[in-house]
């Protein structure tokens, strides 16, 4: 068990590295083979466990640096809610992030399926339901990996960035030997300076990856809710989405008489 938060931020890091090489393994790189053959190749059980690894990737990504965020916050603010929880065998946060992941991808096993786009052509594609399902399915996915995660995580830096600020003054106001501070201030004069490096390096993966997926996330709402735009309107672009696999894949075509 680890009582450090050095320690226990490792464990952290460890399942963030884990939740990435997801990400590369069943995401990038089958993106890659299906880019080179053009279409996917390979039968219907194998197209959906791809489309669902990716999203568990991107869940799993997301949702370990919120379980990372929030326990910076509960070591920072709620030292004794720490305390307690590290008695215990399993590492909660991080089990939470897993099954949250696990669970977030199961729509994908319904959704896509290996269909005939053309005669003798088979392809792993979703289905929905016109006009808004694709609509519906990008803003989904844009809340729960994006939006909420992000919420969540300015709101525990926000608690966070405040106690530590309380530690400063409580430490340069109230020297040793004065009168004893009050629970709240004697709380947050208590974050060691371990673990505001932690809090830190944790600012630091935060604002990477909002740096990451801001954009992704932008371009895709634009794609399925502006009806002007021309990346959809361009008659001689025929456009692949993949909101799900973090690639839009966009391949000329000449049109059809």
């Amino acid at each position: 068990s680890c009582w450090s938060p050095g320690c226990e931020m490792r464990v952290f890091v460890f399942h963030l590295c884990v939740a990435d090489l997801v990400v590369t393994f069943f995401q990038v790189c089958p993106q890659l083979l299906w880019d080179i053959t053009d279409r996917f190749v390979g039968p219907d059980a194998l197209c959906r466990a791809v489309k669902y690894l990716q999203v568990v990737g991107m869940f799993a990504s997301t949702y370990m640096i919120v379980a990372m965020t929030v326990d910076r916050y509960q070591a920072v603010c709620k030292p004794m809610v720490t305390f307690q929880r590290r008695r215990a065998r399993w590492n909660g946060p991080v089990c939470a992030a897993w099954c949250v992941s696990l669970l977030g991808g199961l729509p994908q096993l319904f959704i896509f399926s290996r269909v005939e786009v053309a005669p003798g052509v088979y392809d792993c594609w979703a289905q929905f339901v016109k006009p808004w399902g694709l609509r519906a399915y990008v803003t989904w996915t844009t809340l729960v990996i994006f939006v909420l995660p992000i919420l969540t995580v300015v709101a525990c830096q926000v608690r966070i960035c405040r106690a530590v600020r309380v530690n400063f003054h409580a430490k340069t106001q109230h020297p040793a030997g004065d009168k004893p501070l009050s629970s709240r201030a004697s709380s947050a004069a208590g974050v060691s300076k371990a673990r505001v490096k932690t809090v830190k390096m944790t600012v630091v993966i935060v604002a990477a990856y909002v740096a990451c997926w801001t954009p992704f996330f932008t371009v895709q709402l634009w794609s399925v809710w502006d009806s002007e735009a021309d990346l959809l309107q361009n008659e001689n672009i025929k456009c692949k989405l993949q909101h799900e696999t973090n690639n839009q894949i966009c391949k000329k075509s000449k049109k059809q008489k």
